[in-house]
């Protein structure tokens, strides 16, 4: 069940929209000012906002923006609600980040239909969401696969030099601390591929094989990708 938060000052009008949108089997959370629904938003945290413009207070546009430039909540379609029909008004409207806006007087269907494709459209963001993180942990291993390898190797065959090297009779001192080397200047390497993949907050990929992708890891622990 679909959670939708109506934010108006006139009770009338949450009482009519709960109405119709309970009737339609949403759950229905509701505020009466701007930062009640605020506070309601981190706490609920709904599927969809109904945000009035007019309100005293924090206006509707104002409140848009705070939701929108919250990390947390940035994700949740805003729909106004306004009798504001000038173009400029509608500009405000879409430039403070709303998806979608209602006219009022609300017109059931078109109410509805809003709704809808505002939900779907919160449905399929997150499906894609979700691809986007099963990609990036598939180019994650990838790239710590493709750039660990070789120094992984380099550990394997320092590490059977160096048994070799202590089952003779006469240990050469200078073998056994060439590997050490080896394997310090390994170990290192792998430190510092691990260090790179987990300073990056927005991946850069590049191409792999058969489909596949990469981390640019040198381009995200350079700038830090903005993260």
């Amino acid at each position: 069940m679909s959670k939708i938060l109506v934010v108006d000052d006139q009770p009338d009008n949450v009482f009519l929209l709960q109405d119709r949108l309970e009737h339609e089997g949403y759950e229905v959370i509701t505020a009466y000012d701007g930062e009640a629904g605020l506070k309601k938003v981190k706490e609920e945290m709904p599927d969809l906002i109904l945000l009035d413009v007019m309100m005293p207070g924090l206006s509707g546009f104002e409140v848009c923006k705070e939701v929108v430039s919250d990390e947390a909540s940035r994700d949740i379609p805003v729909i106004l609600l306004t009798a504001l029909t000038d173009s400029n008004d509608l500009k405000k409207g879409f430039q403070s980040g709303a998806f979608d806006y209602i006219k009022k007087p609300f017109n059931r269907i078109e109410l509805l239909s809003r709704i809808n494709s505002a939900l779907k459209f919160r449905e399929s963001s997150k499906l894609l969401l979700e691809i986007e993180k099963i990609n990036t942990y598939a180019a994650t291993v990838i790239t710590a696969n493709h750039e660990i390898k070789q120094p992984l190797t380099l550990i394997n065959l320092s590490t059977a030099a160096l048994r070799r090297e202590i089952n003779k009779e006469e240990i050469s001192r200078e073998a056994v601390l060439k590997r050490i080397n080896f394997i310090d200047g390994a170990t290192k390497e792998i430190i510092e591929v691990l260090e790179k993949l987990k300073s990056i907050r927005k991946p850069v990929f590049t191409p792999y094989v058969n489909d596949l992708r990469m981390i640019d890891i040198n381009s995200g622990s350079k700038d830090k990708l903005n993260g």
